[in-house]
């Protein structure tokens, strides 16, 4: 991982515990790191703990709204597992005193690791037990994940290799290889298809006929229609 803030920009010293592999402020004096996804913003503008908080808590806590879904998505219309939820609730209030205190980031990585690894855990029960034929919208997101997990490794080990190389190249060579970016766009996808996943596995579980169409051949959406009554 590079060293905290390569250069200086609008938003002055860097004072998050993490600054990733893209030269700073390179693209424009406001912006800190510029290719990243959208629900990282904040962070990555600016490079500041507080926005930094921003960033990665929210991870935590959509990640186990994600999990309560999959393990309820067999259950009946309008029930709530308060245990579980009462769970999930006191990891997450646990999980931001702990980071809050400690400030240290491979804390929250281990911790969001934990809840995708559920997560892996419960897809694998579903398609391989329950409905076999989502294998390929189940595999597909987690390969998106895994893939972008891998670009992010190679993007913070090989650093320094990866801006040297950027220097050599034309930029619009350069870009493709801002793997933290791809991280972000890769984890989006894969997390989109997981949500598809978890509706079609809701809907049909309540006897609707859902099915996966593709927007303009290329974006899948699932639509579903109640079960026709005899």
């Amino acid at each position: 991982m590079p060293p905290a803030g390569d250069r200086e920009g609008y938003w002055g010293p860097t004072t998050s515990t993490l600054d990733w592999c893209e030269e700073n402020y390179a693209v424009t004096w406001y912006i800190a790191e510029f290719l990243v996804g959208m629900g990282s913003w904040c962070f990555h503008m600016t490079l500041k703990y507080e926005m930094q908080l921003l960033d990665e808590l929210p991870m935590i806590y959509s990640c186990c709204i994600f999990v309560y879904c999959m393990f309820e998505c067999f259950k009946m219309k309008n029930s709530v597992n308060y245990h579980l939820l009462f769970t999930l609730v006191l990891f997450s209030l646990i999980v931001t005193t702990v980071y809050l205190k400690v400030k240290e980031p491979v804390f929250h990585q281990v911790m969001y690791g934990m809840l995708v690894f559920t997560l892996v855990l419960r897809s694998v029960y579903i398609v391989t037990w329950v409905y076999p034929w989502l294998r390929g919208l189940g595999y597909t997101s987690l390969g998106l994940f895994l893939l972008g997990f891998l670009l992010w490794n190679i993007d913070n080990i090989f650093c320094e290799s990866l801006r040297n190389f950027r220097k050599k190249v034309p930029p619009i060579i350069g870009v493709t290889t801002q793997f933290h970016a791809w991280w972000h766009i890769l984890t989006g996808l894969g997390s989109y298809l997981h949500i598809l996943f978890s509706l079609y596995t809701r809907t049909l579980y309540l006897r609707y006929r859902p099915k996966v169409k593709f927007l303009f051949g290329i974006w899948p959406v699932i639509l579903f229609e109640p079960l026709r009554k005899h």
